[in-house]
This record gives structure tokens, C-alpha cells and sequence, in this order.
């Protein structure tokens, strides 16, 4: 049980992450040295 659990906090994160840095301009993103094309990486990253 706890591990699916895991896995759907794991995936709401993950959205999460995706949700608000895909709200951030070109801009503020460059500023933070990360690429649109970066976003799910880096939000999977994130999950773990």
C-alpha cells in the first residue's frame, strides 16, 4: 500500500513541478538556466 502511495506523490509532484514551471516566461526561465525543452527532466528529477 505505502508503495503506491509513493508513486502517487511521486506523480503529483511531478505535475506540480511541470504545472509551475511551465507558467514561468522564456525569460524567467533563461534566468534560472533552464530550457522549455528541460522542464519534464528536471520535474522528474524532482519526484524522486
Amino acid at each position: 500500500m505505502s508503495f503506491l502511495v509513493s508513486k502517487i506523490r511521486n506523480y503529483l509532484r511531478y505535475r506540480e513541478t511541470v504545472q509551475e514551471l511551465s507558467r514561468l516566461s522564456n525569460r524567467d526561465l533563461d534566468d534560472l538556466g533552464i530550457s522549455r525543452s528541460e522542464i519534464r527532466r528536471i520535474a522528474r528529477g524532482n519526484a524522486l
